[in-house]
């Protein structure tokens, strides 16, 4: 099975391009004020009309109310949401019901008890995406390049399916999907020349790296 990735924080035609020539599965938009890939409205509907057919389209947003999440919904074509903040899963099954898109939720993972937090969320969300937790003080929920224990998932079993991310790159990608047994990966940072400065050879290279273990298998 074909390992799902997913590029995020896309900011430019050229970010889509190279991500669709990738292979890319998911592509990813940030409607977050403090990052760096941060994107106005005008500008993700662009972005989003430019995905080939096939690559879903995904909106993060962090502890996002429902004006901006109707701004969005309505201006910028999606396939799901994905919601990086402190959402419970009430809020989560909310989103998921007023908007009739599948959503993704993240959850931030440092121990087995993460694991079990994150699991409680199974059930309202049609994903999980399972992040580094930020560091202290850090304004960013994610794309941080931050990993943690890829162990921590060895072996769990889960209700939906799940993406890993966090400080993934291509260097280490090919084991943090041996380690995990992820069958979904998501990168940001890992691909970048500077912040927010995607590199087309790098989502590249990322893409090939996460498929590389289970090629050879």
């Amino acid at each position: 099975m074909r390992i799902q990735s997913k590029l995020c924080g896309l900011t430019t035609i050229q970010d889509i391009d190279a991500a669709a020539k990738a292979g890319a599965a998911y592509v990813g938009f940030v409607f977050f004020s403090k990052s760096p890939r941060n994107l106005d409205i005008k500008k993700a509907r662009e972005l989003a009309l430019r995905v080939p057919v096939g690559i879903v389209k995904v909106a993060l947003v962090v502890n996002a109310d429902n004006a901006l999440l109707d701004k969005i919904t309505t201006c910028v074509p999606l396939d799901m949401l994905q919601l990086h903040g402190m959402e419970s899963p009430e809020r989560v099954a909310e989103v998921k019901v007023r908007y009739g898109l599948p959503v993704m939720k993240a959850l931030g993972i440092a121990t087995m008890e993460d694991i079990r937090r994150a699991q409680s969320y199974a059930f309202a969300a049609d994903q999980l995406l399972l992040d580094a937790k930020p560091l202290s003080g850090h304004d960013l929920p994610g794309g941080n390049g931050l990993s943690f224990d890829w162990m921590l998932l060895h072996g769990e079993t889960w209700s939906v399916p799940w993406m890993l991310a966090g400080g993934l790159t291509p260097a280490n990608v090919a084991e943090a999907v041996q380690l995990s047994g992820a069958q979904h990966v998501d990168v940001s940072s890992g691909i970048e020349i500077t912040p927010g400065q995607k590199s087309p050879e790098l989502m590249a290279e990322f893409v090939v790296q996460a498929n590389s273990q289970n090629t050879a298998g």
